[in-house]
């Protein structure tokens, strides 16, 4: 007998979220679609790790509930949220205060009243399923309000610039001169306390840059999302996005512990398996693996994260806000008590701290880590037991101006690209660049032609 033509219609090369969302947008559309992953496990960056019940996240990117592709992508209706408590709670002078929260939310049932009223408001950032998945998280802390935003005529300017920007059109955000998040941030009209106070330790937690070294409208879109959504975690833990994307895609689609090391428009060869032929071929790897495959791909510059998982007997008494450094006093960045937000993460009854340290990490992280959040949080951590400490050199892709936010995911007719690189550095971006691949390849192929029925790869594991 002939052998097949080709043994899938497009192979996927990557298991992370953006090739696993491509993927369930291709078999949906009726292509045969296999995904390899040369892990052992799905997920890429977004994995979790198990230690003696705790759910621990190797990056611990911040998610907001105002990310469009998290409702609109297939395979993630399960997929619930975690708030943290409505805006940020800031250590500046010894003391802890609270900025970024919508007028009036002031407990869990208002905040989620605020949460509602967005939902029904005609924000195309803001959809309505994925509010519904947001769980509540009450704050329980007493807070001051003030310093370090500066007067009360100065918090009224922060929130009008919050609340402008939440219902600025994307559009017009990315049509802004486009110069380094800093430079924009001295430019922007707000006193220089609420900037240093306020503004620069939010988004150097939300673009895990400390030097703000971003483009200003990757900034501003990152602004955005904080004003019209939350904060929050997806429950259970990082890899529960790529683990929900896997198990909706027919069974035998994904194949694990398969490493690629060639690819060409028609077919991609792996060291376990020899050749796979295929009509399409799309790289969903981190850029620096995409770059190997295909010599001459850009590379961008990236920033290193650690984080450090801490439990203990007396949990601080922070409740469930995103705890920023705005005196930036030490090497965290942003730390929680992860266990109020999302308490699947934790044993019953035990608590988990985890601590963000932006850029290169200390020599004795755990110790500087301990020291700095003894200050933070207003307790000895002498006792706090050290549940990991995770240093991702190559974690989040910089975003650099001049930034194309929408590179391009066809490189010739048959092989595609996808992932945070192309994007936004985010699971948005991710999300958005899976969408985009996946309508190209449709696009190329013919949706409306007969597709060919995949013949079985050769044993490789599924997921």
């Amino acid at each position: 007998m002939l052998e097949p033509a080709y043994q899938a219609d497009v192979v996927v090369v990557g298991a992370g979220v953006a090739g696993l969302s491509a993927a369930h947008r291709l078999t949906s559309a009726g292509v045969t679609t296999a995904v390899l992953e040369a892990a052992p496990y799905v997920g890429g960056r977004m994995s979790t790790e198990k230690v003696d019940g705790f759910r621990l996240d190797r990056i611990g990117q911040l998610l907001s509930t105002s990310y469009p592709e998290l409702d609109l992508s297939p395979g993630l209706d399960a997929l619930v949220l975690r708030p943290f408590a409505p805006g940020v709670l800031l250590h500046s002078d010894g003391r802890h205060h609270r900025a970024g929260a919508p007028a009036g939310a002031r407990s869990a049932r208002s905040a989620l009243h605020v949460v509602r009223a967005l939902a029904s408001a005609p924000l195309p950032s803001a959809p309505p399923r994925a509010r519904a998945r947001v769980l509540r998280a009450a704050p329980a802390v007493r807070i001051r309000t003030g310093a370090p935003l500066g007067t009360a005529v100065d918090q009224a300017r922060l929130g009008s610039a919050l609340a402008r920007i939440a219902t600025t059109p994307v559009e017009r955000l990315l049509s802004r001169d486009e110069l380094p998040a800093a430079q924009a941030l001295a430019a922007r009209g707000l006193p220089a306390r609420t900037v240093d106070g306020f503004l620069r330790p939010l988004l150097a937690a939300l673009l895990c840059d400390p030097d703000l070294t971003t483009s200003s409208r990757c900034a501003d879109l990152a602004l955005r999302a904080f004003a019209s959504g939350r904060l929050c975690l997806p429950e259970g833990g990082a890899e529960v996005l790529p683990e929900l994307l896997a198990r909706a895609l027919p069974f035998g689609t994904v194949h694990t512990g398969v490493r690629v090391t060639s690819v060409s428009t028609t077919s991609v060869t792996t060291a376990e398996h020899g050749e796979i032929r295929c009509r399409a071929v799309l790289l969903a790897t981190d850029a620096r693996a995409a770059a190997e495959l295909l010599p001459g791909l850009r590379v961008p510059g990236f920033h290193p994260v650690t984080v450090v998982h801490h439990t203990t007997d007396e949990p601080p008494a922070t409740g469930a806000f995103l705890l920023l450094d705005a005196d930036r006093g030490g090497p965290v960045a942003h730390t929680a008590v992860v266990s109020r937000v999302d308490p699947s993460r934790a044993p019953a009854g035990r608590t988990l701290v985890s601590s963000t340290v932006l850029g290169a990490p200390p020599a004795e992280v755990d110790t500087a880590v301990r020291i700095h959040l003894s200050r933070l949080y207003g307790t000895s951590t002498s006792r706090w037991e050290t549940l990991a400490v995770h240093q991702t050199a190559e974690a989040v892709p910089a975003m650099r101006p001049p930034h194309d936010l929408l590179r391009s995911v066809r490189l010739l007719a048959g092989l595609y690209v996808c992932g945070d690189h192309r994007d936004t550095s985010t699971v948005q971006g991710a999300l958005h660049s899976a969408r985009r691949a996946s309508a190209a390849i449709l696009a190329d192929l013919g949706v409306g032609r007969s597709m060919h029925v995949a013949d079985p790869l050769p044993t490789a594991r599924a997921a």
